[in-house]
Order: structure tokens, then C-alpha cells, then sequence
């Protein structure tokens, strides 16, 4: 148990050595702590769609082929308070089964209990959404008592009436 669920923020962190990284289901964060006093021109970071690269002060920190695609143009990063550059990266695949296991490719791999969580939380996060979709609808409909889905179609994989939540904690 290198990482607990975060209760506060419904984060599930993955600790490295330079910091710590977590995800939702769209996003993926990197925390860098850095050394205090840090300017933004000491920073060089290079945010490319399956590939990172960040040196503070010429020192190499963070470089390598990410685990899955991001898009280019929405990655952005930060220096907070001279002392930690927060990098968001937007993620191509935005469902829950797109749970990254790791940052890199082959470095910074959540442990299983870590990722076991991190699944839990983006599975709680596409539950959450869902339903509030399906509340706003149901609004929607008693306001509006003449709308008539007798013609939709339901598509997506709903095989013994959809995924089981029921393991999830509270």
C-alpha cells in the first residue's frame, strides 16, 4: 500500500521519486516537486502527444514515451510557489477502462493495490456521471411529459443489466 485514496479529493496518488502522479477519467497529473527558488525559465518541458520530457536546471527529471496517447495542444504545465510544477495532460481514450497502470511506458507502474484504487475511482467517477445524466433526463421528461422514446435504441455493452457496481466501497 504505497498510496491511500485520498478521501478529501478522491485522488488515488501514485508516489515516484520526483513526486507523485493520479488520473481521472480524462486527465492525467503530475506533481514535480522541484527546488524552492525554482523560476519558470529554469524549466524546460516538452509535452508531446505519447511522449514527456522535463529537465529543471538542466537536470533531466521526467523523460520517456507515456503509457497511452494524450492530446498535444490541451497539455499545459505550472511552477506553483517556486517549489512544484504540476503538468495536466488530456487523455485520447476517455472511459473508465482506460485506467493507466503507469506514467511511462516502463517506469513509474502503480502497484496493484494502488491500481486496483485508481480502477475503483475512475469507475465511481463514470458511475457518477452517468448518473447524473440519467437524473437531468428523468428531469428533463417530468417536465416535459410529452416526449416519447419509443423509438431509441440502447447500444453498449448492458449484458445482465450492465456493470456491477456493487463492490464498490461507500
Amino acid at each position: 500500500m504505497s498510496a491511500p485514496f485520498e478521501e478529501r479529493s478522491g485522488l488515488v496518488p501514485c508516489a515516484t521519486p520526483w513526486g507523485r502522479w493520479y488520473q481521472t477519467l480524462e486527465e492525467v497529473f503530475i506533481e514535480v516537486q522541484v527546488p524552492p527558488g525554482t523560476r519558470a525559465k529554469d524549466v524546460c518541458c516538452s509535452l508531446q502527444s505519447r511522449r514527456i520530457a522535463l529537465s529543471v536546471r538542466g537536470r533531466e527529471v521526467l523523460q520517456g514515451k507515456l503509457f497511452d496517447s494524450t492530446i498535444t495542444d490541451e497539455g499545459t504545465w505550472t511552477l506553483e510557489d517556486k517549489k512544484l510544477i504540476r503538468i495536466v495532460l488530456m487523455k485520447t481514450n476517455r472511459d473508465a477502462g482506460n485506467c493507466w497502470t503507469s506514467l511511462l511506458e516502463k517506469e513509474y507502474a502503480a502497484d496493484p493495490w494502488v491500481q486496483d484504487q485508481m480502477q475503483r475511482k475512475l469507475t465511481l467517477e463514470r458511475f457518477q456521471r452517468e448518473a447524473r445524466i440519467i437524473f437531468l433526463t428523468f428531469t428533463y421528461l417530468h417536465q416535459n411529459p410529452g416526449f416519447d422514446f419509443s423509438g431509441a435504441e440502447i447500444s453498449g455493452n448492458y449484458s445482465k443489466g450492465g456493470p456491477d457496481f456493487s463492490s464498490l466501497e461507500k
